[in-house]
Order: structure tokens, then C-alpha cells, then sequence
């Protein structure tokens, strides 16, 4: 109700003329929210991709109305429906008297039902020439004036149905969306993956480096959190001998909000038995050329004034080089932590006294390297401080089998050769349980169940986690991951 207190009074004058209109209409026993159904036959996108063939044929639409310009005895109108809109004409002679003088009382925003004849005006619209008009739903409240008026943001993220009608291609994006997540399910189904749920409401959030939302669960009388991540009960599945697994969900994380976070996104995580991180960078590779040139029609997207071009092998870079060509620093010459924080203050960058020398490498890799990242990167072998859940490298075991994917300076996938040795796991766990004892928010827990799956014993496995919203703002041109959120995190009015 807060935003309809704001109307002028203007407005507010107008909304009482429709409550009126309303009153009549249900007073002489035409009220419109009393129908039920109503038959389309068509949507106006096939009614204009198809025009050749439905020409003087009749076809039954509905929609919202738009536009209308009445002139005497005849008039026009605009009807917008799901994928386009088509113009009507509505000529008292047709539809009769009194169908014609209840129309003319319809107003821009009121949902319509059209019976007519596809044709082609003098000045070569498609139109069509209408028979029967019906009023489904009357819009009580006013539409921007202008046909493409709601340009306030705030307004269009708060109220994204008036978005939705006011601008035609934020609808676009998320049909586009939904296109996404389905080529996405169709590539891992023809590679065998099978789709599964896990639990939102746990008693341990691990899996990530995030602070966690938490609640109380009455029946059970247990405080629970909303999971960060997905990774640990898609990897008790692998134990339990599911090979490929696949999860797209919601995940909760209690940070703030930024042109690309929000404190609920979709994430998906797959995991693969017998595989490891190289067979994961395949995987994605293969993965984002498919769905572009699915969804897009090319294997080039264009992102701002960035081409991004899927069809070339990726770029594989390990963290320590691309360190020591964005910022000059060779971190292989770094032996201690002490040495690490010395040349972090040399830099100017910013760490608090917990942080190792692996930490301290990632914080240059985000200061110096990530805004360079522009076309597709694996970026490679991450140190084993930052990575909790990952198998070392057997030959360089202060570094771990894990890549993360960039793009237009984003990280776009985080992937592992997974940790199965539970012994090994547990003496992370211990760490990352000192480190939340010292303070660390986002530092993982002992999962003592999850332990006590990989002591049956998980299969070596490669494991990856995409940002669907990351990715739909690429594939989509989108500036702001709340573009391509149908209903972003918002504050409350009442605040």
C-alpha cells in the first residue's frame, strides 16, 4: 500500500473514475471478474510471423490494452499479450451499439478478450478488424503515461509486474532465462547427469566461505541455517554411488548487495565420479559454447562494448602466474607468512593479522588480476589456505587442484578435483573451526556427517559450481544482477 500512497491526486482521481466504472459495470450485472476462461486461438506474435497464412481468417486473442484512440463511429486500439502486440480496430458498425459504447469506456491497462478477422490496413499494419470484444479484468490503477514510461528503477524492481508491462524487453531477458536453464539441463542430460534436491534448512552451511542466514526450527526445537552452497550432500550422493549429479537452486548468503550479489541466487553445482578439475574445465567450456550459441545463435556474445568469444579454447593460467604478470610479484619466492605480509603492506593491500600466505595471494589475485580476465579464463591451482574441500597438488601440496572460470572480470564457476581422503578432511575442517573460533564469519565447520560419508569411501571426483545469475547477466547484455532477478532483494518500505 506504500507506493499507492504516493499518487497524485491526480491519479488518485483517476483510479476513483475506474472503481465507478467498476461499480457500474457489476451493478448492471457485467462484472468482469466474475468470467472464468476465455479461448485464445492465437498469440499476436503468430498472428504477425504467420500473417500470409491467417489473412482474412478469424482468430481469438487476449491481452492487456495498451493503446485506444476513439474517432466517432470507429476506433483503434493496441492489444499486448505474452510475446508481442498487435493493433485492433473496432468500428461500432461490427461489434454493435452497445458492445461499441461499452468499449469506448475501457481504459489503457483493462485486459481484453478480441475476436476478429486478421487483415492488413491501408497503411499496412497488421491489425485486426474486430467482432467481439470482451472486458476480462478491470485495471483499477494507471499505467505510466507514456507507452514506455516506468524508467525508475526502483519502481520497476519493487513492482517488476508493471515492469513487465511497461517494457517489453525485460520480459525478453527472462524468457531468455528460462532458455538458459533449460539448454543447460539438456547439455548434462545428454551427458548422463541426473538432476536431484537437496536439503535448503541445515544444521551446518558448509560448502563456501560465507556468513550464513539463520532461523529456529519450532517442531524440533534446533536452530537451522539456509544453505550457502550445495557441495556437501551432492558429494554424499557420490559416496552413495549417483556417478553424476546436478543441482539448480536457491542459495542464501548474508552479505551485501551489489550489481552482482544478492543475498539469494541461483547456483548450480555438478559433481562427476572418476574425473577431476581438467575434466571439469572441459565440461564448462563445452558447457557455456552450447548454451550461447543455443540461447544466442552464435558462439559470441556481445556485453557492453566487450565481444566475448566462446568458439576459441579457453585461456589456463595458474593463480601464481597471473599474480606475477598483472602485479610484478613471484609468490613461488615468498617462503613465509611474515615475507607475504610484508609485501602486502609494500603494495598497499589491505589484510587482516589471520591471514597466511595463501590468503595474501588470493587478495593480490582479486587487487591486481581479476579486472584483466576479460575473455574466458581458467585461472588454476589456488592455495591450499582459501580451499578447504580440494585435493592438493601431489607435487606442489601448499596448492590445490581447483580453477575458478573468468569472464568480463567476474568469476563465473569455482571448481575442484574433489577432496575424498576423510582423514585429510577433517584436519581442514579443524582449521576452518579454529578460524571461525578466532572470529572468521565465513569460515567453514566441522560436518561430522559428511566426514562420516567419505570414511565409506567417495570415488575420486571432479565437482563445479556456476553462477546462473552471473551468467544470464552475460548472456543477456544485463548491467545489474537485479536485472535479470525477477523480484530482487529490496529494503522494506517500512524502514
Amino acid at each position: 500500500m506504500a507506493e499507492q500512497n504516493r499518487q497524485t491526486p491526480d491519479v488518485n482521481e483517476q483510479i476513483k473514475i475506474r472503481m465507478d466504472k467498476l461499480k457500474a459495470l457489476q451493478e448492471a450485472g457485467n462484472d468482469p471478474f466474475q468470467i472464468t476462461k476465455y479461448d485464445v486461438t492465437h498469440h499476436t506474435k503468430d498472428i504477425k510471423d504467420n500473417f500470409d497464412e491467417l489473412e482474412g481468417k478469424q482468430v481469438s486473442i487476449a491481452g492487456r490494452l495498451m493503446q485506444k484512440r476513439v474517432m466517432g463511429k470507429a476506433s483503434f486500439g493496441n492489444v499486448a499479450d505474452l510475446n508481442g502486440n498487435i493493433q485492433i480496430y473496432v468500428a461500432r458498425d461490427s461489434i454493435g451499439e452497445e458492445p461499441y459504447a461499452a468499449f469506448k469506456k475501457f481504459d489503457i491497462g483493462d485486459i481484453v478478450g478480441v475476436k476478429g478477422e486478421v487483415f492488413r490496413t491501408q497503411k499496412g499494419e497488421m491489425s485486426i478488424h474486430v467482432s467481439e470484444i470482451t472486458l476480462l479484468t478491470k485495471s483499477l490503477h494507471v499505467l505510466p503515461e507514456k507507452f514506455h514510461g516506468l524508467t525508475d528503477t526502483e519502481i520497476r524492481y519493487r513492482q517488476r509486474y508493471l515492469d513487465l508491462i511497461m517494457n517489453p524487453e525485460v520480459k525478453t531477458t527472462f524468457v531468455k532465462r528460462s532458455q538458459i536453464i533449460k539448454e543447460i539441463r539438456n547439455f548434462l542430460d545428454g551427458r548422463d547427469f541426473m538432476e536431484v534436491e537437496t536439503p535448503m534448512l541445515v544444521s551446518n552451511a558448509g560448502g563456501a566461505a560465507a556468513r550464513p542466514f539463520e532461523t529456529h526450527y519450532n517442531a524440533l526445537d534446533e536452530d537451522v541455517k539456509l544453505r550457502i552452497s550445495l557441495e556437501l550432500y551432492l558429494k554424499r550422493l557420490i559416496v552413495g554411488g549417483m556417478e553424476r549429479v546436478y543441482e539448480i537452486g536457491r542459495v542464501f548468503r548474508n552479505e551485501g548487495v551489489d550489481t552482482r550479489h544478492n543475498p539469494e541466487f541461483t547456483l548450480m553445482e555438478l559433481y562427476q565420479a572418476y574425473t577431476d578439475y581438467y575434466g571439469m574445465m572441459e565440461l564448462a567450456e563445452s558447457l557455456y559454447r552450447t548454451v550461447c550459441e543455443k540461447v544466442n545463435g552464435t558462439t559470441k556474445v556481445k556485453y557492453g562494448d566487450v565481444e566475448i568469444d566462446f568458439s576459441k579454447p579457453f585461456e589456463r593460467i595458474t593463480m601464481l602466474d597471473a599474480v606475477k604478470k598483472y602485479s610484478g610479484v613471484d609468490f613461488t619466492q615468498i617462503k613465509t607468512d611474515e615475507e607475504a605480509k610484508a609485501v602486502a603492506k609494500e603494495k598497499g593491500v589491505a589484510f587482516e593479522d589471520r591471514h597466511k600466505k595463501g590468503d595474501i595471494l588470493n587478495l593480490f589475485f582479486e587487487e591486481f588480476v581479476e579486472e584483466h580476465l576479460i575473455q574466458p579464463t581458467f585461472v588454476m591451482d589456488h592455495p591450499l589456505d582459501i580451499s578447504p574441500l580440494t585435493k592438493k597438488k601431489p607435487d606442489a601440496p601448499e596448492y590445490v587442484e581447483r580453477f575458478e572460470l573468468f569472464m568480463n572480470g567476474w568469476e563465473m564457476a569455482n571448481a575442484y578435483s574433489e577432496l575424498n581422503d576423510p582423514i585429510d578432511q577433517r584436519e581442514r575442517f579443524a582449521a576452518q573451526d579454529a578460524l571461525a573460533d578466532a572470529g572468521d564469519e565465513e569460515a567453514n565447520h566441522t560436518d561430522e556427517d559428511f566426514l562420516n560419508a567419505l570414511a565409506y569411501g567417495m570415488p575420486p571426483t571432479g565437482g563445479i559450481g556456476f553462477g546462473i545469475d552471473r551468467m544470464v547477466m552475460l548472456l543477456t547484455d544485463s548491467a545489474a544482477i537485479r536485472d535479470v532477478l525477477l523480484f530482487p532483494t529490496m529494503k522494506s518500505l517500512d524502514k
